[in-house]
């Protein structure tokens, strides 16, 4: 596995060792020894989660407040995506950037996104498999979410709005600064 670094602090993206061959292709999606000693980061993942959406599909931007925030590592079975995270760390370097990766089932590329980060994706093929492992369980109560289309974030979906299809619940999520209020 190779580690990437990506302009946001503490956000990573790793590369797997994918081995090829007649049959298909075999490669190790998580091991924990080699994630902390690339990452320098200890964790332990405790919830893994699969969404499978149609093109145009957003979901996003969210994330967990206070004790339940998560650290996630996320990657693409199937498909296609453009993963967009943003800091929302208020002491952070990097608070209120954002970074984006398409994630896919060729490159076989992984992210990792810190506690304290919005996450969210949009597919862009015509199916994703889309899996996530997150190191706290999720709790509604906790949960936040900035507005996909936040005039301050500014954000590049890559696709056309009308090819959008984005949740009632994800249309009335506040905006950047009325959520990291």
């Amino acid at each position: 596995m190779e580690l990437q670094k990506s302009p946001l602090k503490d956000c990573f993206i790793l590369k797997p060792k994918v081995f090829r061959d007649e049959r298909g292709l075999f490669y190790e999606t998580y091991n924990q020894n080699v994630f902390e000693k690339l990452t320098g980061i200890e964790t332990k993942f405790v919830q893994d989660n699969l969404s499978i959406s149609s093109k145009g599909v957003l979901r996003g931007l969210h994330f967990q407040r206070g004790n339940r925030a998560q650290a996630k590592l996320v990657q693409v079975a199937k498909g296609k995506v453009l993963d967009i995270v943003v800091d929302i760390r208020r002491h952070s370097e990097t608070f209120g950037k954002s970074f984006s990766v398409v994630l896919d089932d060729v490159e076989r590329l992984q992210l990792f996104v810190p506690r304290g980060f919005a996450h969210g994706f949009i597919t862009l093929s015509e199916e994703s498999i889309f899996t996530y492992k997150c190191d706290n369980y999720y709790d509604k109560a906790s949960e936040g979410g900035i507005i996909y289309n936040d005039a301050t974030l500014n954000l590049d979906w890559h696709l056309p709005k009308e090819e959008f299809i984005v949740s009632e619940k994800d249309l009335e999520l506040p905006s950047f600064h009325d959520a990291i209020k």
